[in-house]
């Protein structure tokens, strides 16, 4: 059940990441010089790489049971703060995350950019390029390395992240166009649940909690969360019915 979990939250956060880069990417080498881009893309790997070698062993040499407490910290922060945009996009208070509008915006951006050729290289290109890539890899980087180091399955979760890595490089590689049809505002919704359930399990293994049932009790927190955040965008939504209905009836402008 642990593995089956980790896998999954690895893939739909990696998913979500690289939906990211790939808009930022393709916008830069369609608007630019796509061998710069390309370059960019690669230097950052490579800095992705090493960071996780790095990385990797020094938190293997931390105590499971603070491992656990400090990682679970972290997560459910990062968690919470998914979930809590994901909940006020999907209440209508904060708006949908469009790849087009991002793509369009990054597009334009990058062809007002002045054209400045040093060495053979666009520079502007491999800048936006690597600086896209590598802040969403670090986000992967972390999930992988906290998931699969707390879980003491550091593959099943680079299994996760790198089968999203693959797969939605490839369909973008193929499509040529910004993936604004992957669900994404849905996957973050979903995402941020599952970080913030892994982080209160591993928090609470951290603090000594014996969970019944084992890596079983993930799916009930997993439940109570989501039946929480789904309570969290009804209530919302119905305030916002009922305070844009006020508005109009007083004459005054409805909510946007």
């Amino acid at each position: 059940m642990g593995a089956l979990f980790l896998v999954a939250a690895s893939f739909l956060a990696s998913s979500v990441e690289m939906v990211e880069a790939s808009t930022i990417v393709l916008a830069v080498g369609v608007s630019r010089e796509w061998r710069s881009t390309l370059i960019g893309v690669g230097s950052a790997l490579v800095a992705l790489a090493a960071i996780v070698a790095a990385l990797g062993p020094a938190l293997a040499l931390i105590p499971i049971d603070a491992l656990r407490l400090f990682i679970g910290t972290l997560l459910l922060i990062f968690g919470l703060q998914w979930l809590r945009k994901a909940i006020l996009r999907a209440s209508g208070y904060k708006a949908l995350h469009d790849e087009d509008a991002i793509y369009k915006r990054e597009l334009a951006e990058a062809r007002a950019a002045r054209s400045e050729l040093r060495a053979g290289m666009d520079w502007y290109a491999f800048t936006l390029s690597f600086k896209g890539v590598f802040l969403e890899g670090m986000e992967v980087i972390f999930i992988v390395l906290t998931f699969g180091t707390t879980q003491g399955s550091i593959p099943l979760a680079a299994l996760g992240a790198a089968t999203a890595v693959l797969l939605v490089g490839t369909v973008a590689v193929l499509v040529h166009q910004p993936l604004s049809r992957v669900p994404e505002n849905g996957m973050k919704f979903v995402v941020g649940a599952l970080l913030t359930t892994f982080g209160l399990f591993w928090g609470g293994e951290g603090l000594g909690v014996a969970w019944p049932g084992a890596d079983a009790a993930i799916l009930m927190v997993l439940g109570f969360v989501l039946v929480t955040a789904s309570a969290f965008v009804f209530a919302l939504r119905r305030t916002r019915t009922e305070v844009t209905a006020a508005v109009r009836v007083a004459g005054g402008p409805a909510l946007d």
